[in-house]
């Protein structure tokens, strides 16, 4: 990749227009980016267990926002990989969230970034690595998200969702303010929105997929706390790696603080057990 990067370079104003060029040098600078610095992802955590759906509780509402963000995400990212090589690097470099530009700690003179660094901690979340990436913050958002934005109003979904995404970021940049590694994913929205489901539903029951074999439904706080867990011990664990757990921590704690601020009036919290009770079996 260090010879693409250095031929691009080599290129890049000898027989070209300045469109040509630019592209040229961003696309190197982005491969020498992930060769060196690498790109790291918001990830939605373990794949042996599975959110498949939850009992429905929306009262018939229509998630409207909570689908919009969904088909920009996908379809964000099918127009991604459509695109030639290199450019997804550009792309990443240039709406990812590169602590270091954040904070000022690297000038951006003469990168010739589409936007003030700052606004990539709102542009970030709608970047994924690969189809892995999107299909995990997609099954959380599908899952999860309905209930949340029933409880909070369409507008303040998507303000909620930003706001944690936006948490997530600055969680990241402040776990080092110096790196250069740059940071994509929606799983700091994500964690945010799984916070405020268990805040607001935790005796729901949901239907898992575990070990891609069996379907098991459980309390949603058994699901939801565990995944909590395993992220707040690879928060302990996980110094280094291509997945920022400190995004989720962010996300996690913003949105626990504004589904208490956002909620509709009206909405309980930490809904009892009663209310999600089941005549079929007993559940975890």
């Amino acid at each position: 990749m260090l010879e693409t990067a250095k031929g691009l370079l080599d290129q890049s104003g000898a027989d070209a227009g300045p469109w040509i060029a630019l592209r040229k040098v961003s696309a190197a600078i982005a491969i020498l980016y992930r060769t060196r610095f690498g790109i790291r992802i918001a990830a939605s955590g373990a794949t042996v267990v599975i959110p498949v759906y939850d009992e429905d509780h929306r009262g018939g509402a229509r998630p409207w926002a909570m689908w919009g963000i969904f088909a920009v995400s996908v379809l964000g990212y099918v127009w991604l990989v459509l695109q030639p090589p290199g450019v997804a690097d550009v792309i990443a470099l240039n709406f990812g969230v590169v602590p270091a530009f954040v904070t000022g700690s690297v000038s951006v003179d003469g990168l010739d970034l589409l936007m003030p660094p700052a606004l990539t901690l709102a542009t970030y979340m709608l970047v994924h690595g690969n189809w892995l990436h999107l299909t995990g913050n997609m099954i959380f958002l599908w899952v999860f998200g309905d209930d949340v934005e029933a409880a909070v109003g369409h507008a303040r979904f998507v303000l909620f969702y930003f706001l944690c995404g936006v948490a997530g970021g600055i969680a990241h940049v402040a776990s080092g303010p110096a790196s250069m590694s740059v940071l994509i994913g929606a799983s700091g929205a994500i964690a945010g929105i799984v916070a405020a489901y268990l805040i607001l539903r935790p005796w729901a029951h949901v239907t898992v997929l575990v070990f891609g074999l069996m379907t098991v439904r459980i309390h949603a706080f058994w699901l939801l706390g565990a995944w909590i867990a395993w992220e707040s011990l690879n928060l302990i664990w996980s110094s280094s790696g291509s997945v920022s757990y400190w995004s989720h921590a962010g996300g996690l704690l913003a949105g626990a603080g504004l589904i208490v601020v956002l909620r509709r009036t009206g909405v309980k919290l930490f809904q009892n057990r009663a209310r999600h009770s089941s005549k079929s079996r007993t559940y975890l």
